[in-house]
């Protein structure tokens, strides 16, 4: 989730007024910036639960305390938290997917040990299991963005305030067509996208009760403002169909530097140039704009992929990194996982991402699709060889080769390997395998205790062929919600 940007609230004397055709020009250079892929990056959101009762919230008085604890490491990655608590690790730029693996492994293990000594823990699940949404952060931008999204049912807040993700920053692409051009890439993305939901679905409760959904964090996500979610539509070359999309997304909010922040409603950024109430927008609202607008695929000059629900265990999170890296940046790898997923339109349909029929079954069936789980199997296989081309050490390796055979190939996601709610103790306590969390990250050695994180079941991988190949559980279906299509 996009951060306020401190002191441009757009309103200084001596800024800019817009236009439409500046915007849209604005719009198309700086969202697509090309050129030949190098660099990766990832953005670690993660709930934080005390070690020993999870089910039970952490005070105001101690989070703030091991916030500031976390606050004095000398992490490379920028570090921030979001409206419930959750923390955010953000790398910077890295020039290889082992340089990014390797300093996001290092900042991680630091976070762990300083919640540790707190007696607090990261648990990497997509929506928290336990807690309602209780949002802590009292800033003018999450006020704003509170009463905008509550116009659209509860979903909002429990994005805001319960979920945590995994998010791979990609280079946009080279400017030229192939299997590494921008245009292929989006495409791509949009496709591949709703495989990537399916394979690391991890957050099949809420408020201790089993949803239906495997992935719980995409139906909430399908379920806030429709405009505010969407990807744009397909009709037109990607630039173009970004800019139009931007400018006609509502306003989520109008920014002053005094008092409560505007939140208009139906208003959007093309009408708001258009009217010049009340106050003509500049560059500086159109780049808050920006932030303001979650599709699945955000271009902020490079992509960002954003429907990735958060991974458990010490080295949970490289998975989703490391085979997303893999799969756009590897020439033969790409070429052929287009191949693979350029079916899969078919069953999206006309409606944009996340609000089609193959996001929604991405969400709700995890790899029980069997279509999904075709694609997958296809996606995983060349990810392995196209990690070994770009030189991926043999724990990053080994790690993808694990959750591969242990979820892939058996049609299953980690949400599937969750107990079912009669798991649950009368205390609301989630029973999980301590074992994953006390022992040592393939990457880092041993890692400071961190109490619970998320019950994943036994750690030896499974023999490869279908003698070990399991089916998976039957997952009954979402009661209905009224006025969702993306739901239905």
């Amino acid at each position: 989730m996009g951060l306020d940007i401190p002191g441009a609230t757009g309103s200084r004397p001596d800024a800019v007024p817009l236009d439409e055709s500046g915007a849209e020009d604005l719009l198309r250079g700086i969202c697509f910036k090309t050129g030949p892929p190098r660099t990766v990056g990832v953005e670690l959101e993660w709930l934080i639960h005390d070690r020993e009762r999870p089910d039970l919230p952490v005070g105001r008085e101690r989070l703030d305390s091991a916030v500031e604890a976390v606050r004095a490491l000398p992490l490379s990655a920028a570090l921030t938290f979001e409206p419930g608590g959750q923390l955010e690790l953000s790398s910077q730029p890295a020039g290889s997917l082992m340089e990014c693996v390797d300093t996001t492994a290092a900042d991680l293990a630091a976070v762990r040990a300083s919640l540790g000594a707190a007696g607090l823990a990261p648990v990497g699940l997509g929506v928290d299991p336990w807690q309602p949404p209780r949002r802590r952060l009292r800033e003018p931008r999450y006020d704003a963005m509170e009463a905008a999204l509550d116009r659209a049912g509860p979903a909002g807040r429990a994005m805001m305030c319960t979920s945590a993700s995994v998010q791979v920053c990609l280079d946009a692409g080279a400017e030229e067509p192939g299997p590494l051009g921008y245009g292929r890439r989006w495409q791509l993305a949009h496709l591949l996208g709703a495989v990537l939901v399916a394979a690391f679905a991890n957050s099949p409760f809420q408020q201790g009760r089993r949803t239906g959904w495997r992935s719980t964090r995409q139906s909430l996500w399908a379920d806030l403002d429709p405009g505010r979610t969407l990807a744009p539509g397909s009709a037109r070359a990607p630039r173009e169909a970004w800019a139009a999309h931007v400018l006609d997304t509502t306003v989520l909010c109008i920014r002053c530097e005094e008092g409560p922040w505007d939140v208009p409603e139906g208003l959007t950024f093309r009408e708001w140039i258009r009217t010049g109430s009340p106050r003509p927008p500049v560059r500086a609202d159109l780049d808050y704009h920006l932030t303001t607008l979650f599709p699945p695929i955000r271009p902020r000059g490079h992509l960002e992929l954003r429907m990735i629900d958060a991974q458990s265990g010490p080295d949970g999170w490289l998975v989703p990194l490391a085979v997303a890296t893999a799969l756009f940046d590897d020439p033969e790898a790409a070429e052929t996982v287009y191949r693979a997923v350029k079916p899969l339109a078919e069953t999206a349909g006309s409606p944009a991402a996340p609000r089609n029929p193959l996001w929604t079954a991405a969400a709700r069936e995890g790899l029980a699709d069997p279509e999904l789980r075709a694609a997958a199997t296809v996606c995983f296989a060349a990810a392995l060889p196209a990690l070994e081309r770009m030189g991926a050490s043999a724990a990053v390796l080994d790690t993808v080769a694990a959750f591969t055979d242990r979820f892939v190939a058996r049609g299953r996601c980690p949400a599937d390997d969750l107990p079912e709610p009669g798991d649950l103790t009368g205390q609301g306590l989630l029973m999980t395998d301590r074992s994953l969390l006390t022992g040592p990250s393939r990457l880092t050695g041993p890692v400071t205790p961190a109490g619970p994180d998320v019950p994943t079941g036994p750690v030896d991988r499974p023999a490869r062929g279908p003698e070990r190949l399991a089916g998976p559980p039957t997952i009954p279906p979402p009661p209905p919600r009224p006025g969702k299509a993306a739901s239905a």
